[in-house]
């Protein structure tokens, strides 16, 4: 096996290495490699010998992996973009619900593919979860990683930050209004504020980009039927989330949304004994529980005949 960072974050995956060597996987069986991604992905998907590829990444980068992989036709895993909805019924259990939804939007600052990026709140809730989670993230501090407590902290570099400040600048313009943030923080560097949007609408930029920020866009709906229409009406569908207390809608959830991971009631999508991948644009294949396991074996049928006794 042969693992490739990304050229922004290689540090973690180092660590990686230097635990399977103490582990006592010895050289040659598991290696990394840095440096240009582009000459490193074509020397993956060219060479016959690598029978296997596992991409995290964008959705973009994905496409052309399968594409330069079709020669030599490789199996792949393909963990891609995200655009989840977070959706919030009346009957939900309020506290809960914003407990739920600022552990998973501020994991990492927003940087994960499971993080949610469309918050739909029902009318009946709506003034009550904007006040709430307003309350609940402006008791969250805002500083570098290494702390004991739960911070937000920065972003990955200054394009990320040119990026949410984009997204965020676009929905005011469209008539957004910002309930708390939306600007850099006053610490500087590549720190920005935990952000409310309210009156967010599915025509705004954000609503098609995965945001990967601090930013909270908050869309009101009406009924469930319609909400479900919405939250599907996007190319990717990696995970969901939902907040009710009503069992049938419970099941109709996890039928309907168009996700390879629907979460019922809890902002954390699971540990490494769950299936882990999307559908749709998302990607294929899955990460984690047996079924990862099997994403790196291959079925093979033996017959035996004529056997002496």
């Amino acid at each position: 096996m042969i693992i490739k960072p990304s050229e922004l974050t290689p540090l973690t995956a180092y660590k990686l290495l230097e635990y399977a060597r103490s582990a006592g996987i010895p050289e040659g069986v598991f290696e990394m490699v840095t440096g240009d991604p582009a000459a490193i992905g074509e020397a993956f998907t060219g060479n016959p010998r690598i029978r296997k590829i596992s991409f995290t990444g964008s959705t973009g980068v994905g496409r052309l992996l399968a594409r330069n992989s079709a020669e030599t036709l490789k199996t792949m895993t393909m963990e891609l973009g995200g655009n989840a909805p977070f959706i919030i019924f009346d009957d939900a259990d309020i506290e809960e619900a914003v407990k739920g939804l600022v552990a998973a939007k501020l994991r990492n600052s927003g940087q994960v593919c499971i993080s949610p990026n469309r918050i739909y709140v029902q009318d009946g809730v709506h003034d009550r979860i904007v006040e709430r989670l307003a309350d609940r993230v402006a008791s969250i501090r805002v500083d570098q990683g290494l702390q004991s407590d739960f911070v937000v902290g920065p972003l990955i570099n200054q394009p990320a930050v040119d990026k949410v400040g984009a997204l965020v600048a676009d929905a005011v313009e469209r008539g957004a209004v910002v309930r708390s943030g939306g600007k850099p923080h006053a610490r500087g560097g590549l720190f920005y504020e935990p952000t409310i949007l309210t009156g967010v609408d599915d025509t705004f930029r954000m609503a098609r980009t995965e945001i990967f920020g601090p930013v909270f866009p908050i869309y009101r709906f009406h009924g469930e039927g319609e909400v479900i229409r919405r939250a599907n009406d996007t190319e990717y569908g990696l995970v969901a989330y939902a907040y009710t207390r009503d069992a049938g809608r419970f099941l109709r959830l996890s039928r309907e949304l168009e996700a390879g991971m629907v979460i019922l009631n809890s902002g954390s999508v699971g540990t490494a004994s769950v299936p882990f991948g999307g559908v749709k644009q998302s990607g294929y294949g899955r990460e984690g529980s047996h079924y990862g396991i099997e994403e790196y074996v291959q079925v093979k049928y033996v017959l035996m005949s004529g056997m002496a006794k």
